[in-house]
């Protein structure tokens, strides 16, 4: 495996300080965030794809400094009703990526409204009253599988082979089995983003969702939650509270480690290794409380410890 983070980490400082800052932690590479949700701090998408010398010059400061670009992330919503530029993000990330010669891009299924003329999205969280499944198959049907059948085919043309989405709430891809229901309609273009704080949070086990996902795995982000029991135990995990009010909420992102400790973290890795993934741990740092460089540096330090490196070379011996 292969250690980096997500470039929005250190959204507070420049370009060029970010990566340094990446040079000197030892890690191998950055995930660079392109728009949607994050206001894109060290990636000008419309300036990259206009200029390809601009884009020789964006590689060489990765390549002197013993980085990858690990791959871009178009994380916002792109089938929102109201705002079809996230979309546009995402199809203009996919082309960069091919004239970066990068195969993977990370971002969203995507949550479109719950009916024609709906302007806002609409999560479905339970199977009850009925209007909840005649929501279901009206986002399935009408909007998510025409969209990412368009998608696929921008993909397989710009040269990018893997579309890893994240298992994100308010997404109508949010976990393993809707997941592989998306894969099985678009085909292997599409795999997962595996975060495992967002799991934990809604309740499922990562180490058992690596398991059921296996090959789809194509990347894997490293962010902790710290669940809130006092919290918790009133009112559940179904969280609207501020996301900077900590104390407040049965949940939060929080550094790695102040979650869930070092074994459960080569726990985890050991799990993605058993599943078949041995690709980017790429650390999304989103601890309101910490300073960023800080919980950064302590989450790299963690899995540095933890998570492996070399090929397995053992083999039984001739007796």
């Amino acid at each position: 495996m292969k250690l980096g983070f997500v470039s929005d980490s250190l959204g507070g400082v420049g370009f060029t300080e970010m990566l340094d800052h990446a040079q000197r932690m030892g890690v191998s590479g950055i995930e660079v965030t392109t728009g949607g949700w994050s206001t894109a701090p060290h990636l000008d998408l419309n300036d990259l794809l206009a200029s390809a010398e601009k884009r020789r010059a964006y590689l060489k400061e990765f390549e002197a400094r013993g980085l990858e670009i690990i791959s871009l992330n178009a994380n916002g919503n792109p089938l929102h009703p109201t705002d079809p530029a996230q979309g546009d993000c995402l199809r203009n990330t996919l082309r960069l990526a091919g004239e970066l010669g990068l195969g993977t891009v990370c971002t969203m299924s995507g949550l479109p409204e719950g009916c024609a003329g709906d302007r806002m999205p609409n999560w479905v969280v339970s199977s009850w009253p009925p209007e909840t499944q005649a929501i279901l198959r009206y986002q399935w049907e009408e909007r998510l599988l025409p969209f990412w059948t368009e998608v696929a085919g921008l993909a397989q043309e710009a040269g990018v082979n893997r579309i890893a989405l994240e298992l994100h709430g308010n997404q109508c891809v949010h976990n393993a089995p809707s997941l592989l229901k998306l894969r099985a309609a678009i085909g292997p273009l599409i795999g997962a983003n595996l975060d495992p704080s967002h799991l934990v949070w809604m309740g499922a086990d990562p180490h058992v969702a690596a398991e059921t996902l296996g090959a789809a795995i194509y990347h894997v982000h490293a962010k902790d939650t710290f669940l809130n029991g006092p919290v918790q135990a009133v009112s559940g995990l179904l969280e609207t509270g501020s996301l900077m009010d900590i104390p407040a909420r049965s949940w939060s992102y929080i550094t790695l480690g102040f979650g869930h400790g070092e074994e459960w973290w080569r726990q985890f890795c050991y799990r993605l290794k058993m599943a078949g993934y041995d690709g980017w741990l790429s650390i999304e740092h989103e601890d309101v409380l910490l300073n960023s460089l800080e919980g950064l540096e302590k989450s790299v330090e963690l899995l540095q410890r933890v998570m492996p490196r070399a090929v397995s070379d053992f083999k039984p011996q001739d007796i």
